[in-house]
């Protein structure tokens, strides 16, 4: 039996704090595989053991360690990435891979760059004849570092560079090859090489958050479509901005963990710090952010220092919090609004409307885009709610392709609906806001929405009799209903039936806070698709308002 190194790490791992929460949910999985509980996947003895084999000829090339076998200065986590990338396969078919997706997330001085290197080594040593390999990133001073980090390895590591005095591989500066597989290695930069027409084995893009579209990262993928064991690395710190290609994969991967979308086929590490705030004196953002650090006395000590400068000095703070705590910088601000977790505690399995008094909340945004209703009720201190959203028809697959939501499954569901074609049927869904009360039984006593895109609606709604009123969309008036509901699915006093796309929408929030420091879920900072947590919002805003009697919003005549 070879030793599991990436079990055992996560055997103890796993228990610590220092280990962020959304790591905790890969490495479980990982453990439930390497512990035979998992009836699809297995770990490959055999590639466990090449793998060991490997590491043990190759030789770090410079610094402290300088000509120790890479098996003995491997850290933790590169142990778990190395093992479940290369050595996790299918029970009935140990030849092909489970995961075609290795995402890492992590900050500075842990490796990252040397990481790379290793998978494109460990890539030519074990792949089939006539392999393609490319690594990515946004310009070539990175590529280089890769390329360099390679070709020192390999002639530190004689055992593995040469055979019988010939060598095996011939490195140039712009590819490495594997001699004896015809393999060939080939460093990419975004700001010089065509992307397409590529026929990647496998991948590896680095320093994601800098690359300024997804173009580099779907160029590789679409070459990948007759490859059996096909291969991408996304691997990245945070950057200064929230909209970037690798939080875009990021917020995908939370997703996947969280069980929001089902993809057997990523591996994720997010060494993110479960909690941003305090950086300055909460050791724990450090600890979850740099797991290298935990290993290595030296780093950490160096980590300190550099926090103690970032306090100190203004000037290096942005690149501290980014690159060495995993905190986006410009979104000081801004923080999750609730851990999904949290809301799927509040999941039931049926809820009886029958004579409830509700109040709706309307999201009607553009005519192209996703819309959404939601309907809300109190009784004994909880809220009970249903969220409804509707989506243009012809848009689907499109949306589906862009946000990594299956949409087309979700309108199987009660609370996903397509209507119209390429725009929302805005006739579609007034008539599907008459028809609740007949439908569930209840009374709709007021209904929420703000008159940028609704006033139309608002209008027509109006007519048949129902109460309008308009909820302005400012932090003053949102930010009682946005912690109210907050407070109430923390204290599980919040109900819904099984809704994905809701659960979906909540792990995307993000709210940020004004002057005055009012919390409110901000669209253009969110991760996706909110609408439904806005609405949600806006129907709570009318229950408050009703209980307490606060006049925040204006009545439509």
């Amino acid at each position: 039996m070879i030793e599991n190194k990436a079990y055992l790490y996560c055997k103890k791992a796993v228990k610590e704090n220092t280990t962020p929460k959304f790591v905790k949910l890969q490495m479980k999985d990982f453990m439930r595989i390497c512990e035979g509980k998992n009836k699809k996947y297995k770990i490959s003895e055999k590639k466990l053991k090449q793998l060991n084999g490997l590491l043990k000829l190759l030789n770090m090339p410079k610094g402290l360690k300088a000509g120790v076998p890479l098996a003995e200065c491997t850290c933790g986590y590169q142990w778990l990435f190395y093992i479940a990338i290369f050595c996790v396969v299918y029970r009935n078919n140990e030849e092909k891979r489970r995961y075609e997706t290795g995402l890492l997330e992590i900050c500075r001085k842990n490796f990252k760059t040397y990481t790379v290197a290793t998978i494109f080594i460990l890539l030519l040593l074990t792949e089939p004849q006539f392999s393609k390999f490319f690594s990515v990133a946004p310009d070539g001073s990175l590529s280089r570092e890769i390329r360099e980090a390679i070709s020192e390895t390999l002639r530190s590591s004689p055992l593995v560079y040469s055979y019988k005095g010939k060598n095996r591989f011939k490195i140039l500066r712009d590819y490495i090859s594997f001699k004896p597989f015809n393999s060939v290695y080939t460093p990419l930069s975004f700001s010089t090489s065509r992307m397409d027409g590529r026929l990647p084995n496998a991948f590896c893009a680095d320093e994601v958050g800098a690359l300024p579209t997804i173009y580099p990262l779907e160029a590789m993928r679409s070459g990948q479509l007759n490859i059996l064991n096909k291969l991408g690395f996304v691997i990245s710190t945070k950057y200064p901005t929230i909209d970037n290609p690798f939080e875009e994969e990021v917020s995908y991967s939370k997703k996947v963990l969280n069980g929001l979308v089902e993809d057997e086929t990523r591996f994720s590490l997010l060494y993110e710090p479960d909690n941003t705030k305090d950086w300055e004196t909460n050791d724990l953002i450090l600890k979850q952010a740099n797991p290298v650090a935990l290993e290595i006395p030296e780093i950490w000590e160096d980590l300190l220092k550099k926090r103690t400068r970032a306090i100190a000095t203004a000037k290096v703070r942005e690149n501290f919090v980014t690159k060495h705590c995993n905190i986006i910088y410009q979104g000081v601000g801004t923080e999750s609004y609730i851990d999904v977790k949290d809301v799927q505690a509040c999941r039931v399995n049926s809820i009886d409307w029958t004579g409830k008094e509700v109040y709706l909340g309307l999201d009607l945004s553009e005519s192209n885009d996703n819309t959404s209703v939601s309907m809300v009720a109190i009784e004994n201190e909880t809220i009970f709610a249903k969220s409804f959203a509707f989506i243009p028809e012809e848009r689907i697959e499109e949306k589906a392709a862009a946000e990594h939501v299956d949409y087309r499954n979700l309108c199987k569901t009660a609370h996903v609906y397509a209507c119209g074609d390429r725009v929302i049927d805005y006739t579609f869904i007034e008539d599907f806001i008459l028809s609740l009360e007949e439908k569930y039984g209840v009374t709709v006593m007021e209904v929420g929405f703000d008159r940028w895109n609704a006033l139309s609606t608002a209008q027509k709604l109006e007519k048949e009799g129902l109460q309008m009123i308009e909820l302005k969309q400012h932090s003053s008036v949102l930010h009682p209903a946005t912690k109210f509901l907050r407070e109430k699915i923390l204290k599980k006093e919040f109900a819904y039936e099984s809704n994905p796309l809701l659960e979906i929408n909540f792990q995307n929030a993000k709210c940020v806070y004004d002057t005055n420091k009012n919390q409110y879920v901000n669209k253009k900072k969110s991760n996706g698709k909110v609408d439904m947590v806005v609405s949600l919002i806006n129907a709570v805003c009318l229950l408050q308002r009703s209980d307490t009697g606060n006049d925040f919003v204006a009545q439509v005549i």
